[in-house]
């Protein structure tokens, strides 16, 4: 059947891409509120269980390039589509999943569907009128914060009052709608570089080097960082990326144009993407946990996993208010101004815990600080990385981009895991994270924003529009930083 053929409509597509990149987000924090009973429920031990969120963080650091490489060779639309496909399946797989494995195969497919983000905000850039461009990437980009902050009660609250099932046969429906809606809304708009081949090497060398290194740092605490499993993924990870970079560099068409990544521009934004990731996720291991220790601790603060959503909730409400305006500050004084304020925004946030962890009053509000430049800078980095691609590139580039950011999630989830996990003390025979713990992930979370700052304010200023390799290219459409003075 073919597909209809669809007149833009901005406000359509911008609420649809923003729906489909909360729903995804969501996808990844389902499973939170069921991972201690998630043993019980599917007869299986606790090591096996966390791989039922390990495996979405796999197989979407997988995907996410490929998809985007492959929305600029066959369509953005079409893979938007293509990604509804895996997260209705997996969605179903593990709402009628009774033992370990299928819901492991179920969570692995839902982490395919993590490719609509990048190839929403790539579709932004041709679809979208150049006044509301920023804005729209801001919000798009921001869309899986805005699903993680927001996912975490609403799962819960599902989780509580229902049976766990109903979580993922949500899932499956919300699946449909966006499926709908991009049928619907979405324009089919030509694949950028349409006649390229598919780069099948770079892409299972890319698969087997992020395989191994997001596995490494992931499971590198509970496996033991010196053991001879970690050190041989994290060595096999070294060498096929370094392999995988050899061939990228020399083949036609390659899965990401290394030469265009190692532009001062976007490799700095995609260096700063990756501490900016850090920095989201260390408030999104801490808080809850201090939310929710008993209060005996003398710093616990005794909520639940429910009220401690609710407390969390703020920040993905922020995140939604501030995007917005975070375009309009681009439009005014460009992408890299905005990602520098969002950065010292977060850097902010995590210093105002020092005096406000005593409370759940004040934890809501650094989590709303936090999450407020998150949204800033998450909507600053594809506005840099497009203006400094062509094209034909903006959706692996943007997908490439996205890696980043899940990187340095990963790096973060290990290295605050490794702080809490060893600054303990002991109180009636149980051993557990010490205040002095939580504040030092919290110091780490600042240090790390400051970092990003710092990368970010020698980020080049904006050049001319980018020129397209193929000298039969149409001109491009003008990004919003083409104009924009930069800071």
């Amino acid at each position: 059947m073919a597909a209809p053929q669809i007149a833009a409509r901005p406000g359509g597509v911008i609420a649809t891409l923003a729906f489909a990149g909360t729903v995804a987000a969501i996808m990844q924090t389902l499973v939170t509120p069921l991972i201690a009973k998630l043993p019980d429920y599917l007869h299986t031990s606790s090591s096996n269980a966390a791989w039922v969120i390990t495996v979405t963080l796999l197989v979407g650091g997988v995907c996410v390039p490929i998809t985007g490489r492959l929305g600029d060779l066959l369509g953005k639309r079409r893979m938007l589509l293509a990604c509804t496909v895996p997260l209705i399946v997996g969605s179903v797989v593990c709402a009628t999943a009774s033992s370990v494995v299928p819901m492991i195969i179920g969570r692995g497919l839902q982490g395919m569907g993590m490719g609509m983000v990048p190839l929403g905000i790539a579709l932004l850039r041709d679809v979208v009128p150049k006044e509301k461009l920023s804005s729209s990437i801001a919000l798009v980009s921001a869309s899986m914060g805005i699903g993680g902050g927001l996912g975490l009660p609403i799962a819960a609250a599902v989780a509580q009052y229902t049976n766990w099932r109903v979580l993922f046969w949500g899932s499956a429906a919300l699946a449909l709608i966006i499926g709908a809606l991009v049928w619907f809304l979405i324009p089919d708009v030509p694949a950028g570089a349409k006649g390229q081949r598919f780069d099948t090497p770079g892409a299972l060398g890319l698969a087997a080097g992020l395989v191994a290194l997001l596995l490494g740092i992931s499971k590198g605490a509970d496996w033991g960082w010196g053991s001879a499993t970690t050190l041989g993924l994290l060595a096999f990870a070294v060498v096929v990326l370094l392999g995988w970079g050899f061939w990228e560099t020399r083949t036609k068409d390659p899965l990401v144009d290394l030469r265009t990544t190692a532009r001062p521009r976007v490799l700095l934004t995609n260096v700063a993407s990756v501490f900016v990731g850090f920095g989201m996720y260390a408030s999104m291991l801490v808080i809850p946990q201090l939310l929710q220790f008993p209060e005996a601790t003398g710093y616990g603060l005794g909520q639940s996993m429910l009220a401690a959503g609710l407390w969390l909730a703020p920040g993905g409400v922020m995140m939604m208010i501030v995007s917005p305006f975070g375009g309009k500050l681009t439009d005014a004084r460009g992408p890299k101004f905005t990602l520098a304020c969002g950065t010292l925004v977060i850097a902010a946030g995590y210093a105002l815990s020092m005096a406000l962890m005593g409370s759940a009053w004040g934890l809501m509000i650094v989590i709303i600080v936090i999450n407020s430049g998150v949204g800033l800078a998450y909507g600053a980095m594809p506005a840099l990385i497009m203006g400094s691609v062509p094209l034909s590139e903006t959706a692996s580039a943007n997908g490439f981009n996205t890696l980043m950011r899940s990187l340095g999630t990963t790096i973060g989830s290990a290295v605050i895991g490794v702080v809490l996990a060893h600054m303990t003390v002991s109180k009636g025979g149980f051993t557990f994270t010490s205040e002095n713990g939580f504040r030092t992930g919290l110091l780490i979370g600042c240090g790390v924003a400051l970092v990003a700052a710092l990368i970010t304010f020698v980020i080049p200023a904006a050049r001319a529009a980018v020129a397209a390799p193929d000298p039969d290219a149409t001109a491009k459409a003008a990004t919003p930083e083409d104009s924009a003075v930069d800071a």
